[in-house]
């Protein structure tokens, strides 16, 4: 399975266009991904047949946040279900880099018939520890990982252990892929789901166009 970021129509209809599987839908991507607007969301679903998954994060600060915070992504969450998105990326974590097992029930809660990403900020914590954390959530389908704060091909061995301890929880790998480590890491971690952003974007630029030929030549290594 391959995601692709995606942060407008046109990118959206490039990505279905060369074979991915999903869309993170984003703003923002050189803060990490934000919130797209409710306009962009609802145009993007009705481009694309593909699943489009939509980042509920707005503002970049951390990960760590307030009680106003929390129901404001509740809000968030509330509309993006209303406007056909097929699921939500998001994460959540206390002042002690753990998951924030409060605030993740209060936005499950809302999340009924949405697939759920769990995002990077996995990677802040004890990614081990934390995996029993989501499993124990049915409605988790995804976390999004580099499997720690070092470069990925560094965390095989990581990957490897978060993939064995996972318990319905896909492991997406994302952060630091690249055309020069993606066919070793597949290999080495027999990972299926795998997440890119900047590497398929013309000079890897955050606000390049989609590379089609890069994109194809990405589905091809992931497909074979």
């Amino acid at each position: 399975m391959l995601e692709i970021i995606g942060m407008s129509v046109e990118d959206a209809i490039a990505i279905e266009a060369c074979g991915a599987d999903r869309i993170e839908l984003v703003s923002a991507l050189t803060e990490g991904g934000l919130t797209p607007s409710y306009g962009l969301i609802e145009a993007v679903v009705k481009s694309v047949k593909i699943p489009v998954n939509v980042m509920i994060r707005h503002h970049a600060k951390s990960f760590v946040y307030s009680k106003e915070d929390i129901k404001i992504m509740e809000k968030d969450i509330e509309i993006v279900k209303s406007l056909g998105a097929n699921g939500v990326v998001f994460g959540m974590l206390d002042q002690n880099n753990n998951i924030d097992e409060e605030d993740l029930k209060a936005l499950l809660a809302k999340c009924g018939g949405l697939d759920v990403t769990f995002h990077r900020a996995i990677d802040e914590t004890n990614v081990i520890e934390s995996m029993d954390i989501l499993n124990k959530y049915e409605n988790i389908t995804n976390t999004l990982t580099s499997a720690g704060k070092t470069n990925i091909r560094e965390n095989i061995d990581v990957i490897k252990a978060m993939i064995e301890k996972s318990n319905g929880v896909n492991i997406l790998l994302g952060g630091g892929l690249n055309f020069d480590n993606i066919e070793e890491i597949k290999s080495l971690t027999k990972a299926t789901d795998f997440h890119f952003g900047t590497a398929v974007r013309v000079n890897k630029d955050p606000f390049g166009e989609i590379d089609q030929e890069k994109l194809k030549k990405l589905v091809e290594i992931i497909n074979n």
